[in-house]
């Protein structure tokens, strides 16, 4: 499905899995190739995507995966990396912040410890202080970030972020723990994105203001005078 057509009504769904569902609206948003480095925490969504219509595109590091992901969005208009948790999501940092400060609309989707796993303060790998940390930090340098750890929340988070992304040409944040990955919400949802619409008189009138404005302009008095040449080599 393009862009396009993600902004109309999408049919509602019904016995998906959270990562299927993550899955089926990259898509329906135009990411058609993911980048990314495979690893423990991601390895269940990693596999679904193998098997979806999305091409994955392995990276030699994290990096260089988010940079690649970034110039795939500036052309394609939206694009997406996919790694692990702490030891890979931090590892985006640069590349993130970066399309960020240019407006390039990057979705970050990073595995994360299974929400069973996380009582009694366990002693699991590459986590960083505590298990919000990595997006916490993401938080700083996306337009909007979801951690799916409820799957009453979870298919309605995936939607507001990734419209997020492409209203605010900005990246957005993913959070997918392990053990949500095949869960499948109780109940229906219906895919909404919100598409804000111009009012067509507003949209007018600044038009017609720009037009005035550009129209009257003149050039800057310091713009008329012929600058003076100097001679930097000597007379004969």
């Amino acid at each position: 499905m393009s862009t396009n057509q993600a902004h109309l009504p999408q049919p509602t769904v019904w016995g998906v899995s959270i990562g299927d569902y993550l899955i089926r609206r990259l898509q329906d948003f135009g990411v058609r190739d993911v980048f990314g480095i495979p690893g423990d925490y991601v390895l269940a969504f990693y596999t679904m995507l193998e098997k979806s219509p999305i091409n994955l595109v392995g990276c030699t590091r994290e990096d260089c995966a988010g940079f690649a992901a970034d110039a795939y969005a500036r052309l394609n208009g939206i694009g997406a990396v996919c790694v692990t948790y702490c030891v890979g999501g931090l590892s985006l940092c640069n590349s993130i912040a970066g399309a960020y400060a240019e407006k390039s609309p990057v979705v970050v989707v990073s595995g994360s410890p299974g929400m069973r796993e996380r009582f009694n303060n366990p002693l699991l790998h590459h986590r960083v202080k505590d298990f919000h940390t990595q997006a916490e930090v993401f938080r700083r340098i996306c337009c909007a970030e979801a951690e799916l750890g409820d799957q009453h929340t979870a298919l309605r988070e995936i939607d507001r972020v990734l419209a997020s992304v492409v209203r605010c040409r900005r990246p957005g944040y993913i959070e997918l723990p392990r053990d949500m990955v095949n869960v499948v919400p109780d109940g229906p949802h219906t895919p909404i994105r919100k598409t804000p619409a111009s009012d067509p008189e507003v949209l007018a009138e600044a038009l017609s203001e720009a037009v005035r404005r550009i129209s009257a302009a003149q050039p800057h008095p310091a713009a008329r005078r012929r600058p003076a040449i100097r001679r930097f080599w000597p007379r004969h």
